[in-house]
């Protein structure tokens, strides 16, 4: 069973399953967070939709590169969470399959080309309590005491 973090589905709502793939970016305690200017500005995990004809994999390290401007290593994968949410910038609902995966930064390629976006370093335990997405707080605190804590 995944767990749903968040709002539950809506009666009556009609939902997009919408799947994607997120990063914890971990480095010496630290966490790598994407900032979204708009249209609410929030802390997130980089990451997003995969696209058709994607693997998880490849969507994740494009949709970091594109966030944070940084290139990446993937170790793991820490699991998988679902919510429902509406998204603006696709002007629909959706029903998001979230997989979370554990990586580590390789290279600063400059930055984010997503217009809107910033990446920020902070520690893992501000970053737990900064991040907007439920979901992405609960993966940051069992990462909160070092990368092998956060086993699923």
């Amino acid at each position: 069973m995944i767990p749903r973090f968040g709002n539950a589905r809506q009666r009556g709502r009609r939902y997009r399953h919408r799947p994607g793939a997120y990063a914890v970016v971990w480095q010496e305690g630290a966490v790598l967070l994407s900032r979204q200017a708009g249209p609410v500005p929030e802390f997130q995990l980089p990451g997003g939709g995969i696209e058709e004809g994607e693997t998880p994999l490849r969507a994740l390290h494009r949709e970091v590169a594109e966030e944070t401007g940084w290139r990446i290593a993937v170790s793991r994968r820490l699991g998988a969470f679902r919510r429902f949410a509406y998204m603006p910038d696709h002007d629909l609902w959706a029903e998001k399959l979230c997989t979370v995966f554990l990586a580590r930064p390789v290279r600063r390629l400059g930055p984010p080309t997503e217009p809107g976006y910033s990446a920020v370093w902070m520690p893992a335990a501000r970053a737990a309590a900064s991040v907007a997405n439920p979901g992405d707080r609960q993966f940051l605190l069992g990462l909160a005491r070092g990368p092998a804590g956060g086993r699923r």
